[in-house]
């Protein structure tokens, strides 16, 4: 086979080639966009979790300290109160 008869044939097959990795690799970059997709889209609603439960626990140190601070009040009966309320 001479040169040019090899390079005849080497062309289109380095383009099929080509194009076939080309497409693998489109397609496992879209993978991975998807993946990510899902990972933020996971760590976003853990986020909101735990600012929730962040905002309740706040809440209840914030009642607890007006207990403690407030003098007048009868803090049996706060706690009571607190005991029979329910809870967010």
């Amino acid at each position: 086979m001479s040169m040019v008869g090899l390079v005849a044939i080497s062309v289109p097959v380095v383009a099929i080639v080509g194009g076939v990795v080309g497409e693998m690799f489109k397609r496992w970059v879209k993978f991975k966009e998807r993946a990510l997709e899902l990972t933020t889209a996971q760590a976003a609603e853990k986020a909101a979790q735990y600012a929730a439960k962040t905002e309740r626990l706040e809440q209840r140190v914030a009642v607890l300290e007006r207990i403690l601070t407030d003098r007048s009040s009868n803090l049996a009966d706060e706690i009571d109160r607190l005991r029979d309320s329910p809870l967010n």
